[in-house]
């Protein structure tokens, strides 16, 4: 499957802030990849200059086989934007927000109707076609934001965490329209803070954490990686660096580690492992203080690559 974005050692600092770290990836044509991450990981940053609204410190890409920095301008006309930022005229209705984008986007007369009939049924909207956009609930103008996003048929389609602060309906409509568009062959580049979004909808995912990508592979593969979980033991009296050292001996942890008077253990068998540290734990006359059990997803790799979650 051929690449319609391969981005290569990119950089973006402001001043001494360095937002996005030296990130090289590809998206293949017709995939949805997610970047999943916390607030202020490098997700909007990314996606703004593959937008072509901001420029890189350094570092290349291409979008359609197009120099982003050589030619912004056609490459504009190949891509969507989605931003996390509502962009709307809260006095107009949905329609006239829609015929005014689609001029925007170059587009005239019965071809710039159609496309806006089109675009407000596919986020479930016609009925509500003439209503001022400040009548809509903040659902209902993420799914507006979608539509103009897609009125010029683009071949790629940027959503910037797109379900912030929606209502259930209107985020059931939002994953569907995601996946409607795909199967036609839309590609889109998702991002996200909510695991269940990216392992949903997500052919492949990019865990990001300070402005770095730490991991890129199927949702499963990453879950995989996992095997059975973590466990999170916190101890007083002490006795940590004990504890841990017994529990090396055990085969159902894979490795364990001491953060302060924690210990973390990546495990096989989870069940298993946390018998045996809490044996350990009473044969060392050791007190108990936390206790914290992480089934395999993608939030729990993220702890791990991290150690710190999605949402903190």
């Amino acid at each position: 499957m051929a690449n319609i974005v391969e981005v290569k050692d990119m950089v973006k600092k402001y001043g001494d802030h360095v937002a996005v770290n030296g990130i090289s990836f590809a998206i293949r044509r017709g995939e949805i990849i997610g970047f999943l991450g916390p607030n202020g990981a490098g997700k909007t940053t990314t996606i703004s200059i593959l937008a072509c609204l901001l420029a890189p410190t350094s570092g290349s890409a291409t979008i359609c086989g197009l120099d982003l920095q050589k030619q912004a301008g056609e490459i504009k006309r190949h891509i969507g934007l989605v931003p996390q930022d509502l962009a709307l005229y809260p006095t107009l209705s949905a329609r006239d927000n829609l015929l005014f984008f689609g001029r925007v986007y170059g587009l005239r007369g019965k071809a710039l109707n159609a496309r806006v009939d089109w675009a407000l049924e596919l986020v479930g909207l016609s009925e509500r076609a003439q209503d001022a956009i400040k009548t809509y609930s903040g659902g209902m103008r993420r799914r507006i934001n979608i539509a103009a996003g897609l009125l010029h048929q683009p071949e790629i389609l940027f959503l910037d965490e797109p379900t912030v602060g929606v209502d259930p309906q209107s985020r059931n409509y939002i994953f569907e329209n995601v996946e409607r568009l795909n199967r036609e062959g839309l590609t889109i580049l998702y991002t996200t803070h909510y695991m269940e979004e990216a392992e949903r909808l997500c052919h492949r995912v990019a865990i990001i954490d300070q402005g770095q990508i730490v991991a890129l592979d199927t949702p499963k593969a990453l879950i995989d990686s996992l095997s059975g979980g973590m466990i999170h033991l916190g101890l007083v009296d002490g006795k940590a660096d004990v504890l841990m050292e017994r529990a090396r001996s055990l085969s159902s942890i894979r490795s364990i580690r001491r953060v302060d008077g924690r210990l973390e253990a990546e495990t096989a068998r989870a069940q298993e492992a946390l018998v045996g540290l809490l044996e350990i734990a009473n044969q060392l006359d050791a007190r108990v203080t936390s206790l914290e059990i992480f089934d395999p997803n993608l939030e729990t790799v993220f702890l791990r690559l991290t150690g710190k979650r999605l949402r903190d």
